[in-house]
């Protein structure tokens, strides 16, 4: 890796990933490697200058470590700690957050059983108190997704960043949750550059879950004989060949049985609102 660098002119840094079933599966035996390599080559600062970690907190999850002791191995040697916020989560819901000394005012954090906050160039500590009580007093049955722009949305009303508004983000992992559960991404959504991007993110999420996620049993409308002819007939006024094929056009396979048998609640009222001028 030093001779690449130097060669291609390159700042190039080696991450080390803690991994299950692979030779450094816990945050112990990776923090453990680290100080046999200073003690093997000390004084070797190759070692800071292109090798690192690659910290996944799923992992941790998947090893059922804990998340305060974890967190307090890897801070413990850890020489830039005090510029590093980070929050994590475990299995069994604890939690743990660090908030260095010399992170940007206000920068602070709080946990409890199931969540972290925490953030940095805040306009006080009533942002993150804020969030975390959209968080804790919301409908825990709702979507995780739901209840973190809640979070959000209840940090940005109380003064969020103090530099003002720009960009928000939102990503929830559950397995099997993508579309047609081909990869595990609930949702995946990113509001770069937007005047009022919370308010973006709740749009994006809306159509997220339009698009990407599969209709309740409570959002199903059985197709009767007479239903039916009506959908044909608006669907045709649109231009489509049947019911099915303006399915496929508009993308909503989840939302309406391949069979027809059923549409969403949601699609019916948008294909009846959008035909009308037609009909």
């Amino acid at each position: 890796i030093e001779r690449v660098a130097r060669e291609s002119g390159r700042t190039l840094h080696l991450g080390l990933e803690p991994e299950p079933l692979c030779t450094l599966e816990t945050t112990t035996e990776a923090v453990d490697f680290f100080h046999e390599l200073q003690h093997d080559r000390p004084g070797d600062l190759r070692l800071r200058e292109h090798l690192g970690l690659n910290y996944d907190c799923c992992h941790l999850a998947i090893e059922f470590e804990s998340a305060p002791v974890a967190l307090d191995r890897l801070l413990e040697d850890d020489d830039g700690r005090d510029h590093r916020q980070v929050g994590i989560v475990d299995a069994e819901g604890t939690a743990a957050t660090h908030t260095g000394s010399e992170c940007f005012d206000w920068a602070g954090g709080r946990t409890g059983p199931g969540y972290a906050v925490q953030g940095n160039i805040l306009a006080g500590p009533e942002v993150v108190a804020a969030m975390e009580r959209a968080f804790v007093e919301a409908d825990p049955d709702q979507p995780l997704a739901d209840l973190l722009l809640a979070a959000l949305a209840a940090g940005d009303t109380a003064g969020g960043d103090r530099r003002g508004r720009q960009s928000a983000a939102l990503l929830v992992v559950r397995d099997g949750a993508g579309y047609g559960g081909l990869d595990d991404l609930a949702v995946d959504l990113r509001v770069d550059d937007h005047p009022d991007p919370v308010v973006e993110l709740e749009r994006l999420l809306g159509l997220n879950d339009l698009y990407l996620t599969a209709s309740t049993e409570q959002e199903k409308v059985t197709v009767t004989p007479e239903l039916a002819a009506e959908l044909e007939r608006r669907v045709q006024a649109l231009g489509a060949r049947d019911l099915l094929a303006w399915v496929g056009t508009e993308n909503y396979e989840m939302r309406v049985a391949a069979d027809a048998s059923w549409i969403d609640r949601r699609v019916l009222e948008i294909l009846r609102a959008s035909g009308e001028e037609s009909l």
